[in-house]
C-alpha cells in the first residue's frame, strides 16, 4: 500500500481569510452565497446580479457592498462548493463506514463538478486573475479525497494501488467532459466504484 498522509487528520488547505462580519452582514453574506450558487447553477452566464439579490432576498446594494465586482462573486461561489466537499469528508469520514464514506463523498463530488459546468467560463476568468486560487482548491480537493479513500484502504475495503491524485484524474476527468451529464456520471462513477472496490467488506 502507498503510504498514508491524510487518513489521520483532517483535510487542510490554504484559505482566504476575512475580516469577522457583524451578524446580520454575515447573514447576508451566506444569503447571497447560497442564492447565486443557485442562480449561477440554473441559468450560467446568463444569471443577473439583479436575480441574484432578488433570490437572495437582499438590495442590489447590499450584494455590491459584499461583491463589487461579478468576479468576486463567482470565487465566493467556488470556494464554498471546495469548502463544502473538505466538511464533507471530515463528516462522512467520521459518520460513515470506510467505504460507504467513500461513495457518499465521491457523489458530492460529482454534483459539485456538475453544479459548476454552467459557468465554467467565468470561473476560467476567475483563475487567470487568481492562479492561485485553482491550484490552491485542487490541492483540498485532493486531500479531501485522500481522507476518505486511504480510510477504506486501510480497511481492505478499497485497492491500493490507487491514489488520491489517481482518483481525482479519473472522477474528475468524467466530470469534465463536453458530453457529460448527471445521469452518465452517476453511472460511471457506479463503475469507477467497482473498479476500485475489493472483495473484502466493511
Amino acid at each position: 500500500m502507498r503510504p498514508t498522509t491524510a487518513a489521520s487528520a483532517p483535510p487542510t488547505g490554504i484559505t482566504t481569510i476575512r475580516r469577522p462580519l457583524r451578524a446580520d452582514a454575515q447573514r447576508n453574506y451566506d444569503r447571497l452565497v447560497s442564492a447565486a450558487h443557485s442562480v449561477l447553477s440554473e441559468r450560467g452566464s446568463e444569471a443577473s446580479m439583479e436575480e441574484i439579490a432578488k433570490r437572495a432576498d437582499v438590495g442590489v446594494g447590499t450584494l455590491y457592498r459584499h461583491f463589487p465586482r461579478r468576479i468576486d462573486l463567482v470565487e465566493a461561489v467556488y470556494r464554498e462548493g471546495v469548502e463544502s466537499l473538505v466538511t464533507l469528508a471530515t463528516s462522512v469520514a467520521a459518520d460513515a463506514t470506510p467505504w460507504d464514506a467513500l461513495v457518499e463523498w465521491l457523489d458530492g463530488f460529482v454534483r459539485y463538478a456538475q453544479s459548476k459546468r454552467v459557468f465554467l467560463t467565468e470561473l476560467h476568468e476567475a483563475f487567470e486573475k487568481n492562479p492561485e486560487l485553482a491550484l490552491d482548491s485542487r490541492e483540498r480537493i485532493r486531500i479531501a479525497a485522500g481522507l476518505v479513500l486511504e480510510r477504506a484502504q486501510q480497511t481492505g475495503v478499497a485497492r491500493d494501488d490507487i491514489d488520491a491524485a489517481d482518483l481525482m484524474q479519473l472522477v474528475g476527468g468524467m466530470c469534465m467532459a463536453r458530453n457529460a451529464s448527471m445521469e452518465r456520471n452517476e453511472r460511471l462513477l457506479t463503475l469507477v466504484l467497482d473498479g476500485i472496490r475489493t472483495t473484502a467488506h466493511d
